[in-house]
């Protein structure tokens, strides 16, 4: 039951990413408080309002349905510019920068909540509207004071549009699409090294474990490591966790292990805990943010985009992601309310990371000179950063530096240029 409800809870997680999610809701509530305003004019609000406070109301039923008829027309252009900015910010993402910064704008919570203003504001004046009798009798009480709402809405509309305008203009810089990635990944790291107990001296080998294999293919989104543990806690039983967050698992290949065989009940449950996606959200795994930063790298050095300082900018936030990575041990496991190892958590370690990294900028920034000594400074860093939580993950960098410099030498034919380079990377080993 509790990894029924995980998945529920993933669902709608996933759901509040999606660009319809908050305009869908706040245009619902737009529509509630219309017919709310509807039954209040009907228990004779606006009279009551005009016999105390008469400049609250709006009198003439011309007057109203001129004010909403122009406010629905107005909105509507609003809301056509409006998504037409957004749709523009995802092309041009997509095209200068990379397809995989998507997830991250379209999740962007303000926009969405100022797209749902308007739709909301929208509906209310068209309801509204719709609520105006055309008859002449003098029985007929305007919905004045709900007109003269639509007005103070449609100002509220007006500045949420200007505010608009503006985060849209900051939100399409690369510089503030890194940073938010790179704040992603950072928090999501420093939470995760939070909750980082000591590796255990020994945990059970699991070569022989019984083996379950995953019954659809897609991406690891997330693994419910309590729900697994609520499953195996009564037969006091252990696991291993065989993919990371991120990895493209097909049907039929190894997923969890288990200490001992579990019965078809057990199995189903253990096999829900692992929520699958089409989608990345950096939220959930932050290795997509040295996917993402490494891939705006790479296409800002391509020869159609030629954008060196972008590149120069996107090496620096890996810089700091990689020496906040290292304070972080490779190996993973979840611990139970004893302190005991029960689940050993399978993680892509550091090595592969550097080299993942640095293999990608390596074969497409190899020629640009100065984009080579900023990857040797940043290398440099690593390299004699402090706080690693392996000695090995300076060996790895070690073995990277070296990688740069081989390929930079066949590939910069300026034997002024390889001079510079070659002492830049013997002061770094020298140094450390």
């Amino acid at each position: 039951m509790k990894a029924y409800f995980y998945k529920i809870f993933k669902y709608i997680v996933r759901l509040e990413s999606r660009i319809a999610f908050y305009p869908t809701i706040i245009s619902v509530f737009g529509v509630l408080f219309a017919f709310l305003m509807y039954y209040l004019e009907g228990l004779n609000l606006s009279n009551y309002l005009k016999e105390h406070t008469p400049w609250l109301v709006i009198k003439n039923i011309e007057t109203a349905r001129v004010i909403l008829t122009t406010f629905v027309a107005g909105l509507v252009s609003i809301m056509v510019f409006s998504f037409s900015m957004v749709m523009l910010l995802l092309n041009q993402a997509s095209s200068s920068y990379s397809p995989r910064v998507l997830p991250g704008l379209i999740s962007n919570r303000r926009h969405q909540v100022i797209l749902g203003v308007f739709n909301s504001c929208l509906l209310y004046c068209i309801f509204t509207l719709i609520a105006l009798d055309s008859t002449d009798s003098d029985q007929y009480q305007i919905p004045g004071f709900s007109v003269l709402l639509s007005i103070v809405f449609m100002a509220f509309c007006l500045g949420a549009f200007i505010y608009f305008i503006h985060s849209i203009s900051q939100e399409i810089q690369i510089n503030n699409i890194m940073r938010a990635i790179f704040l992603k990944a950072k928090h999501r790291l420093e939470s995760i090294m939070e909750s980082e107990k000591e590796i255990p001296e020994s945990f059970p080998d699991t070569s022989n474990w019984y083996v379950l294999k995953s019954s659809r293919s897609g991406y690891v989104e997330d693994v419910g490591l309590t729900a697994i543990y609520n499953v195996l806690e009564d037969d006091q039983l252990k696991a291993e966790v065989l993919v990371y967050k991120g990895e493209y698992v097909l049907e039929g290949m190894p997923l969890l292990k288990v200490s001992q065989e579990v019965d078809e009940e057990q199995q189903d449950k253990l096999l829900s805990t692992f929520s699958y996606s089409r989608s990345e959200l950096i939220e959930d795994n932050y290795v997509l943010a040295f996917k993402h930063i490494t891939e705006i790298i790479v296409k800002a050095m391509s020869p159609g985009i030629n954008d060196p300082g972008t590149a120069l900018n996107g090496i620096d936030y890996l810089m700091d992601l990689f020496l906040l990575r290292m304070k972080k041990q490779d190996k993973s496991f979840y611990f139970n309310e004893k302190d005991e190892a029960v689940i050993f958590i399978k993680t892509l370690d550091f090595k592969l990371l550097v080299y993942n990294v640095m293999s990608s900028l390596r074969t497409y920034c190899k020629e640009d000179v100065v984009i080579v000594q900023k990857l040797i400074k940043m290398l440099g860093h690593l390299y004699r950063g402090k706080g690693c939580a392996h000695s090995s993950y300076k060996e790895h960098v070690r073995k990277e530096l070296e990688n740069m410099y081989e390929d930079a030498k066949h590939a910069i034919k300026n034997p002024v240029d390889i001079e510079i380079i070659s002492s830049q990377v013997n002061e770094v080993l020298q140094s450390a």
